[in-house]
């Protein structure tokens, strides 16, 4: 079992999403259970320092430069010359996607019999596969990170694009994404902790101000096309139509979001639709939220979407072959079929209008990530990988 390890991703805190969330999650667990974990990662500030901790775990962000390509050469460099330094000092290697920082980290462990293994992030048109396919030196890259140790695939249409890719099925480990459970709530304790969390973002900004009777629903992710951002909001357009007390929050930052903003201003939609912005931790968000929205044309296995059912939401969300794994239709929210409009304005509409139904959808969606998608599995199951590839490095991890 490897006692050392180092996490290799790019894009770390304070730049918020998905990925970064999840890493940091496992990494701190992790972290409790071996005897040092290392994230590394890029400085994308020169006013960043260059070393911090976050929750418990040391951060080394590596000097790039703001030149694209430049910058993406000289990040590599610099993790394959961290690691040579560090190399009496890693048991393993942890890449987050399967793009320049992978070709770096397997280099090294090529070298120094250090085994690496990476994570593939995102499925589809935006996910790690297709990239290798249509990035320049993709096909270069792909062919380094074949010859990984292992290959973690979060989602089953992950796992099938990386067989169909070429990767070796005896190297692809099924491990999904997982977030911790927050305890269960009752009746009033979900009605005390809403209105908690409601007083506490209209203290942070007066414009995510809703009333406690009014219904709020809420999308957390990146803010882009592919989300299905734009069909939202055409049919929030809808659902104000008959619910016009109907709040939604889209919390999160990307290149979809000055498009959007006109789009509010110009259909009148201000009152009803906010653009939150990024936040590190989106737990007041959901606190606060009658619904989760997630209306994506692609995801991987959707940790956003994860985070809503832990916390107990009910949710409306695209019919894609990822949110299939996560939700049963009718039974923990409400599957649509991807940028259909009228649909996704109905099943919003029939959730907000049927409270009790909302109700069991929530507690059956909590259910469901207990059962399947628990960080204390996802660590077991992690653990239990690196010990696979690497059994001759330090001892048991501890309880």
């Amino acid at each position: 079992m490897p006692r050392r390890v180092v996490i290799v991703t790019r894009r770390f805190w304070p730049l918020v999403g998905g990925a970064e969330r999840m890493t940091a999650r496992l990494a701190a667990a992790l972290a409790a259970r071996l005897d040092r974990v290392t994230i590394l990662t890029a400085r994308w500030d020169r006013h960043w320092p260059e070393e911090i901790e976050h929750h418990g775990v040391r951060v080394v962000r590596l000097r790039q430069s703001q030149l694209r390509w430049w910058g993406t050469w000289q990040y590599m460099q610099a993790i394959s010359r961290w690691l040579t330094q560090q190399r009496d000092e890693v048991d393993l290697v942890y890449v987050s996607m399967l793009k320049h920082d992978a070709y770096a980290a397997i280099g090294f462990g090529d070298r120094h019999g250090v085994p690496v293994v990476l994570r593939a992030e995102g499925a589809g048109m935006t996910g790690d596969v297709c990239w290798q396919l249509e990035a320049n030196f993709g096909y270069t890259i792909k062919r380094r990170c074949v010859e990984a140790a292992a290959v973690v695939a979060p989602s089953p249409a992950i796992e099938r694009e990386l067989v169909a890719a070429g990767y070796r099925r005896d190297r692809i480990h099924y491990i999904p994404n997982a977030v911790p459970l927050p305890p269960p709530l009752t009746d009033d304790q979900r009605r005390q902790a809403l209105a908690e969390a409601r007083t506490a973002l209209a203290s942070a900004n007066p414009s995510l101000a809703v009333p406690n009777d009014a219904p709020l629903a809420v999308f957390t992710g990146r803010i882009c096309e592919e989300k299905g951002l734009n069909e939202l909001v055409d049919a929030w357009s809808r659902v104000v139509q008959s619910r016009p007390d109907a709040h939604l929050m889209l919390v999160g930052e990307g290149p979809l979001r000055a498009e959007l903003a006109l789009r509010l201003q110009s259909e009148e939609l201000t009152e009803n639709v906010v653009l939150a912005g990024a936040f590190d931790d989106v737990e007041d968000f959901l606190r606060a939220a009658d619904l989760f929205v997630l209306p994506s044309w692609e995801e991987g296995l959707s940790l956003a979407l994860l985070e809503a059912m832990a916390a107990e939401l009910p949710v409306v969300v695209s019919d894609i072959a990822a949110n299939r794994v996560v939700v049963d239709d009718q039974r923990h929210g409400l599957l649509v079929p991807v940028r259909d409009v009228e649909s996704l304005a109905t099943a919003i509409l029939r959730i907000l209008n049927d409270p009790a139904g909302a109700a069991q959808f929530g507690a059956s969606a909590r259910q469901r990530v207990a059962d399947d998608f628990s960080l204390d599995r996802c660590v077991a199951s992690h653990l239990d990988l690196f010990a696979q590839v690497c059994p001759s490095r330090g001892s048991a991890p501890r309880p």
